[in-house]
């Protein structure tokens, strides 16, 4: 068995005794000409015209770009968008790249280069990164009718032409990513970005992988994105293999659902039925580069997860933990518990910054027993994950079917970009180990 592990894979020997049953997505269509297929996706838009007519007659555009975290295949969809623009009558300077970090780190040096994937466009491009703590760099729109504070990065709000590139995956708090979530949180302050994340919000049934309608987070990004103005999208979906399946382009909002109505055909798995151990990866590189990332592959299965589960993930967590703010927030959840952490944060309007991953960590937490295999984290840092921190994926499984008396294991290889619901009487798409 071989779970996404760092830039490979993980293999794991499960004991003889148990049986697995290997969860992943049906198989995807590869579109044969990759690039062919993204330069006719900016030639044939949904809600726009194609790119190069967009461009005409414009004085500057702001073209996001996903940070290192999303596997988005920029070497693809850059230079055809890019070259786009060209054709329409803007010149390299009208032109900027503003790199969407929302609140991570900048990219820069080896890192950017390895984001970007192209020489030329790098030296060609003002490539910039967004810094959601730069007051002054940020344009205030106002506020949501729900009061979110809406300001965004001048950069992208005063471009005469606003593009948004990404990658449509289930995202477990906002049903998917790419779109609307690349301007916010993407490009936003980070007061926009702390009322977005609020326990409140964080807390709703509806702040679901793969959900949109009646999702909070989702209904204020499509808020924000309003107050932003009009906005294109080109958005990519990958297979388990991370080839091109399927491009969209146009209208920001049109040609991100159409990129969510193919995603979703595949993304969601129905299984037949729960367990009581369940094996799974944070997606590999460059989603497992942080334990702050893990998160999301602990609350992927969560719906085939029987009562005190065993929930075992693998991630290499090459550079530990993740932000100062996050190992903050792991510290108040090791020293108050789950419930007293929940309580600490329930009536906060703004959330303290990357707290809400460790919210989003006691959902797993109260479902199952948690338990990380990880190679990259410190051993000093072990305790702050607030799981089990094992040595072994194989003997973490043994001692779990011993503990449940179930032979019956689930593996998700590829983590969080699949999402397993238990629907009885359905057949999944499983795979032998």
């Amino acid at each position: 068995m071989e779970l996404r592990y760092g830039r490979g894979a993980l293999t794991v020997h499960l004991p003889p005794k148990v049986k697995a049953t290997v969860i992943r997505k049906p198989a995807m269509p590869v579109l044969p000409d990759a690039a062919s297929a993204v330069a006719a996706a900016l030639e044939e838009p949904v809600g726009a015209r194609p790119l190069r007519e967009e461009a005409r007659g414009r004085r500057s555009a702001c073209v996001l770009v996903c940070d290192i975290t999303r596997p988005v295949p920029n070497a693809l969809v850059l230079p055809a968008v890019l070259r786009a623009l060209l054709r329409g009558g803007l010149e390299p300077d009208d032109i900027r790249l503003l790199v969407a970090t929302g609140l991570h780190r900048p990219n820069v040096g080896a890192e950017l280069e390895e984001l970007v994937e192209d020489q030329w466009v790098l030296e060609t491009f003002r490539v910039e990164n967004h810094d959601a703590r730069d007051d002054a760099a940020h344009l205030d729109l106002g506020r949501t009718a729900r009061g979110t504070p809406v300001k965004i990065d001048r950069r992208f709000a005063l471009a005469d032409l606003r593009i948004v590139t990404g990658l449509v995956e289930p995202h477990f708090m906002a049903g998917y990513s790419g779109g609307r979530k690349v301007i916010a949180p993407g490009v936003a302050h980070e007061d926009t970005i702390k009322s977005l994340h609020n326990s409140r919000i964080m807390a709703h049934p509806r702040a679901e992988s793969c959900i949109l309608e009646g999702n909070p987070l989702h209904e204020e990004q499509l808020a924000i994105a309003r107050l932003v103005g009009p906005a294109l999208s080109v958005n990519t979906v990958l297979d388990e293999g991370r080839r091109l399946s399927f491009v969209s382009y146009g209208e920001l909002l049109a040609a991100h659902e159409r990129a969510v109505a193919f995603a979703h055909r595949y993304a969601v798995v129905p299984v037949p039925r729960r367990f009581g151990t369940v094996v799974t990866s944070a997606a590999g590189y460059p989603l497992d580069k942080t334990y702050y990332q893990t998160v999301k592959g602990m609350v992927g299965p969560l719906d085939i997860l029987s009562p005190d589960a065993d929930l075992i993930i693998a991630s290499q967590c090459s550079e530990g933990m993740g932000s100062r703010e996050f190992v903050d927030a792991q510290r108040r959840l090791v020293r108050l518990g789950v419930e007293g952490f929940l309580h600490e944060i329930a009536e906060k309007p703004l959330a303290d910054i990357d707290e809400w991953q460790t919210q989003m960590q006691v959902r797993p937490m109260r479902r199952a027993r948690v338990h990380l295999y990880s190679e990259g984290l410190d051993p000093a840092d072990h305790g702050l994950t607030g799981v089990d921190v094992v040595s072994s994926v194989a003997e973490a499984v043994e001692a779990s079917v011993r503990r449940t008396g179930d032979p019956a294991v689930a593996v998700l290889p590829e983590g969080p970009y699949l999402v397993p619901l238990y629907r009885p009487g359905e057949r999944a798409h499983l795979a032998a180990p």
